[in-house]
């Protein structure tokens, strides 16, 4: 652990009056949640249809079962709690100096820290929905339709089958979160960005739109960003939080 960058982290944020953190998939990494693109993600383990196919808008409709399949195993997780990056943006948010987190993840778990003001880019797993009659479902109920005879959770109202809210590939971004994200970027004084390689777009290009005063960029590995930060830090995210003081 670099002493003097999380020194330096804490002096910008003490000075900052507008943060918003912008995250990905390395900040639950220290939750258990696997990244997609390190070694040991997704997208380097050994499927029948690569992952991102699986992810796909055309793969759902026409392989809803196998869809579903990994989508069980890989993103309904049990046992999985916020980390010390959660927990303490949370207390950040309560101070007042937090404006926003704009986020990658689907997991839920800034809400379940105690945060208030999230925008969900790629939506979240814990909200499912029928896409005829618009009736909502949880995970557990998602999980539970293992045991349905053709392994694809039904809506009990219509029947129609249950989409997870999640943006797929092939789907656009929910312009309100786009713009509220935006709009939140545009106003902050620092900007935080941990957990992503900053290379899935159109999401990592809203970092474009800041203008404020400090960029910092924690992430163990390079970034397309960070030639424009004012400071890189290449430690675990959580263990870099858990040094700092609200």
């Amino acid at each position: 652990m670099n002493h003097c960058n999380v020194d330096i982290l804490q002096q910008l944020i003490d000075k900052s009056k507008n943060i918003v953190f912008f995250g990905g998939a390395g900040v639950s990494t220290e939750s258990g949640i696997p990244d997609f693109r390190s070694t040991d993600g997704l997208y380097f383990q050994k499927w029948d249809f690569p992952p991102e196919e699986i992810l796909s808008r055309d793969f759902f409709y026409k392989n809803t079962a196998e869809f579903y399949k990994f989508y069980r195993e890989k993103f309904i997780l049990e046992n999985i709690k916020p980390n010390p990056a959660h927990y303490k943006l949370a207390e950040l948010e309560q101070t007042g100096k937090l404006k926003a987190i704009v986020t990658q993840n689907i997991d839920g778990l800034h809400q379940a820290a105690g945060s208030k003001i999230v925008y969900e880019l790629h939506g979240t797993t814990l909200n499912n929905y029928c896409e005829n009659c618009h009736a909502n479902y949880d995970l557990t109920f998602v999980k539970q339709s293992e045991s349905a005879p053709d392994k694809i959770p039904h809506c009990t109202k219509c029947g129609a089958i249950i989409k997870p809210g999640i943006v797929l590939y092939q789907e656009n971004l929910d312009d309100d979160v786009i713009e509220a994200s935006i709009d939140a970027i545009q106003n902050a004084d620092t900007l935080i960005v941990g957990g992503t390689s900053l290379v899935v777009n159109p999401a990592a290009g809203l970092i474009r739109y800041f203008r404020g005063e400090n960029l910092v960029l924690i992430n163990k590995t390079p970034t397309p960003m960070d030639s424009a930060a004012n400071l890189i830090i290449r430690d675990p995210i959580g263990a870099v939080f858990s040094q700092i003081k609200c």
